[in-house]
């Protein structure tokens, strides 16, 4: 963590979540914490934190399959659908909130590649590529900078994911259930509907996100696209899975008459968007179950959408 910052957040969270487990996170796709330390450098005492060997994010994998035009194989997008729900089941059960569900937040486990020797490892990850720091008018560097600078694995190589578990991580933004904040980080589109129509949240946003995870395993890509204003991004959502809500209308109707595009919803809404894109693009009828559960988690309203242990139950036995 930066030098000096206050408590972190994140460690307590993992504690709490740890003493939960029973000391088993993983086996609720949490990341596991292995240790935590502080440590005294130039700058203050910066809290470090150890986890376990991981492999790339799932925003990794899916950019890859995305522009090679192809999909994760039903079984493995069964399999890390079930395990993000349990994690998230896990969580809300422990009374807590995550906060923060996104393809950067989610990584596949790194069994197979920890096993491997240091070459092997690096044949995949690609080899640390190592820069010197220096400063641009030529004066000697201050105490506060490092010496050098090392570049983040790309795992160009990786191929694992049929093979590999997810683990949830980044539990900075996490909070418990009654002690919402004020305000959630979100990225622009990856915002939750009851964050710009009302002035509350609690941990149920956690089910759009996920439903909209789910979603993007399927489809390599994010349902709805943040194009710098909340009106565009909500007209996407609109007929995604259902109408908007009669009470949500009004600051609709608003946020239509200062828009600068011209947003005509179709009236026909028999069938969703949603709907339409799996009729379109998934043709194994295994995945078919997933239809009506990222139906269930994307609902407007917080108290209409599917619980994590419900989404479950839909899914029936899928496999671990």
């Amino acid at each position: 963590m930066t030098a000096n910052s206050s408590i972190s957040r994140e460690l307590q969270n993992l504690n709490f979540l740890e003493r939960e487990s029973r000391r088993e996170l993983s086996s609720n796709y949490v990341v596991q914490l292995l240790d935590a330390f502080p440590h005294k450098g130039p700058n203050g005492v910066h809290q470090c934190l150890v986890f376990e060997l991981l492999g790339p994010s799932v925003d990794k994998v899916l950019s890859d399959y995305h522009e090679s035009h192809d999909k994760l194989h039903p079984e493995t997008v069964l399999r890390i659908s079930t395990q993000l729900l349990k994690a998230v089941k896990f969580i809300h059960s422990a009374g807590m909130c995550h906060g923060d569900i996104s393809g950067r937040n989610i990584a596949f486990t790194c069994t197979h590649l920890s096993k491997q020797t240091e070459e092997e490892l690096f044949d995949v990850i690609g080899f640390p590529e190592i820069e010197p720091l220096k400063r641009i008018d030529g004066t000697p560097l201050g105490n506060e900078l490092p010496v050098q600078l090392i570049k983040a694995a790309e795992w160009t190589e990786w191929i694992d994911e049929d093979d590999e578990d997810i683990r949830l991580l980044d539990f900075g933004e996490s909070f418990y259930q009654g002690q919402e904040p004020q305000k959630l980080a979100q990225p622009g589109s990856l915002r939750v509907p009851e964050t710009i129509f009302t002035d509350c949240f609690d941990y149920r946003v956690d089910l759009w996100r996920t439903g909209g995870m789910i979603y993007s395993f399927l489809f390599t890509t994010w349902p709805f696209w943040y194009l710098g204003e909340d009106e565009v991004l909500i007209f996407q959502m609109i007929g995604f899975v259902e109408r908007l809500p009669a009470e949500w209308e009004s600051k609709w109707d608003s946020m239509q008459i200062t828009s600068s595009h011209n947003l005509e919803l179709e009236e026909d809404y028999g069938t969703s968007k949603l709907e339409q894109k799996f009729a379109g693009l998934v043709p194994d009828p295994t995945l078919e179950p997933l239809l009506h559960v990222i139906q269930g988690l994307m609902r407007f309203l917080p108290s209409s959408r599917l619980t994590a242990e419900g989404a479950l139950d839909l899914l029936g036995n899928a496999q671990d």
